[in-house]
């Protein structure tokens, strides 16, 4: 796993200041008079998780944020709620493997033959949590209090394979993971992830627009809208079609 930046990254796959409250006190009108015109910056994403328990919450923020990190193009994975989306989609149908073959015999396959594991997602994700917190406790840091180049350290470690996880091979959790992390980052936000529809206005895409009939005759202009969700509007409103009659 290549260390690569923000831009990079979307190319391939498609710090707020804090400030003492002594120094607000002393501050003189007119600073505070710009500070109140200043952009404000979010709240920090608060997350009711339903899947992950809570030494399973630290490793997959850290880890998610170390794979699609914040930088001046905007937050990363944990600003865009992506873990969030994770524990949506392993907490539900697809997590208890509502359409995988379930039934066996179990053996490895060929590259070509996809997963052939006995676990569904959630069993898997449980099983490799676990294998890894407790891994990690026996050496002492845990993966979420570990520096950045420890972080990226030991995530190369699981991509290439080298560990068994309590029967999940330790390169099957971490593609897992990074699928489920660039899902979570551009999927649309009615699925749990890409807050804001931050990875969108990244990449300038309009999302779930029903049509374009009013640019049909705009030949030569560059396309520009505000992004939208399945959900809801550009801004933030909850979108619903008036022109199609409420009995259908």
């Amino acid at each position: 796993m290549d260390k690569v930046t923000r831009r990079s990254f979307v190319t391939t796959v498609g710090a707020a200041a804090v400030v003492p409250a002594s120094a607000l006190l002393s501050a003189a009108a007119p600073a505070v008079a710009a500070a109140a015109t200043a952009p404000v910056t979010p709240e920090p994403l608060k997350i009711t998780y339903l899947f992950f328990n809570a030494e399973e919450v630290l490793f997959i923020e850290a880890a998610c944020e170390r794979l699609i990190p914040a930088d001046e193009s905007g937050p990363g994975a944990l600003g865009a709620g992506v873990p969030n989306y994770l524990d949506k989609q392993l907490g539900g149908a697809w997590g208890a493997g509502e359409r995988l073959y379930r039934s066996g015999p179990w053996q490895a396959g060929t590259p070509t033959q996809g997963y052939q594991l006995p676990f569904t997602p959630a069993e898997l994700f449980h099983a490799s949590l676990r294998a890894i917190n407790r891994d990690l406790e026996a050496h002492g840091t845990p993966f979420h209090a570990m520096a950045g180049d420890a972080q990226d350290a030991y995530l190369k470690s699981l991509e290439s394979g080298g560990q068994d996880l309590d029967g999940v091979p330790s390169a099957v959790f971490f593609d897992m993971l990074l699928r489920m992390t660039v899902e979570g980052f551009f999927a649309d936000p009615v699925y749990g992830g890409n807050r804001d529809m931050v990875a969108w206005r990244m990449i300038g895409f309009p999302g779930a627009y029903a049509d374009y009939f009013e640019a049909i005759d705009k030949h030569g202009m560059k396309f520009e809208r505000e992004p939208m969700s399945l959900a809801e509007d550009g801004r933030g409103h909850i979108h619903v079609r008036q022109d199609i009659p409420a009995n259908l």
